[in-house]
């Protein structure tokens, strides 16, 4: 997932000096609506993140679930916009490679120690844990799991939590990814939820991109959630949400400052335009939210 991104920020779609300590091989060239694809995905959930942290003054929380090898954390500090605490939940194996990672870069280390206060901190091959930033291995489909794991940590389920999963929940079956989203529903009183992954996904289109990923053995158990915005909506409304919007990526694109989009426009030909919007019309952000503060989270929108 990494080399994806990768290529596009060393093109120059977007800002990430941090991302290249993650990347393994050269970078490899991604078509070019592959690269609008990730501009418009990162803009678009970090507009709904940087939201959020406006709404609740930075003094709340976010758990990134499936986190991977992504640079938030790095990159919220540099803006000055760091939640009291910020929480990563990937597989023990992947956490153990960041890790890794962080503690043999610098450039990675310095800014966590930087935000640590209190007591030393704490750190081995498969969890670390500082003041404000925290990597949990814990597997998604065990809520319990997650919850014990994230408390040891100091989650503190009475601060204002945003959840963000980007191509997480897709992966799960319908029961797991509902039982996740129950139990955050529950779990916080004032909460918002984050997800990006595949919409439409019962047209001509959609299964064509289906059969391209089995192909790779690349199985999406929770593939039945996405046939529509709608569908994606109700799943979350029936999970204990109390408002829910979803959006295609193709609207969220025409939403992004249109100065950048041009900027953007301009690095590379895009020569499949139909393909492009085509694309973006198959991949979604969908966010909803449980606001009992009253702190204006359901008026978070583009």
């Amino acid at each position: 997932m990494v080399s994806l991104p990768w290529f596009a920020v060393s093109v120059g779609y977007w800002k990430d000096p941090y991302i290249q300590h993650f990347v393994r091989q050269a970078k490899e060239r991604k078509a070019p609506e592959i690269n609008r694809g990730y501009y418009a995905r990162v803009h678009g959930v970090s507009y709904l993140i940087k939201a959020f942290l406006q709404k609740t003054q930075c003094n709340s929380q976010i758990v990134n679930l499936g986190a991977g090898m992504d640079t938030l954390f790095w990159r919220l500090k540099d803006e000055n916009l760091l939640p009291r605490k910020y929480f990563e939940v990937d597989f023990p194996m992947i956490v153990a490679r960041k890790i890794h990672n962080i503690k043999s870069k610098p450039p990675l280390s310095k800014p966590i120690m930087e935000s640590h206060s209190g007591d030393s901190l704490l750190i081995d091959s498969h969890s670390l844990d500082s003041s404000r930033y925290s990597i949990v291995g814990a597997d998604l489909r065990s809520s319990s799991d997650l919850e014990e794991k994230l408390r040891k940590h100091s989650l503190d389920t009475h601060l204002p939590t945003l959840l963000v999963a980007e191509c997480v929940l897709v992966y799960m079956t319908p029961q797991q990814s509902a039982s996740l989203l129950k139990w955050a529903a529950s779990t916080f009183p004032v909460a918002m939820v984050i997800n990006y992954e595949q919409v439409n996904m019962r047209d001509r289109f959609g299964q064509i991109m289906i059969e391209n990923l089995q192909r790779r053995h690349c199985n999406l158990a929770g593939v039945e959630l996405c046939s529509s915005l709608d569908s994606q909506r109700e799943r979350l409304l029936g999970s204990g949400w109390d408002n829910a919007h979803a959006v295609d990526m193709m609207k969220v694109y025409s939403f992004l400052p249109q100065a950048d989009v041009r900027r953007i426009e301009a690095l590379e030909f895009l020569d499949e335009k139909e393909l492009f919007e085509q694309l973006m019309q198959h991949y979604c952000i969908c966010w909803a939210s449980k606001d009992s503060s009253n702190l204006g989270l359901a008026n978070i929108d583009f």
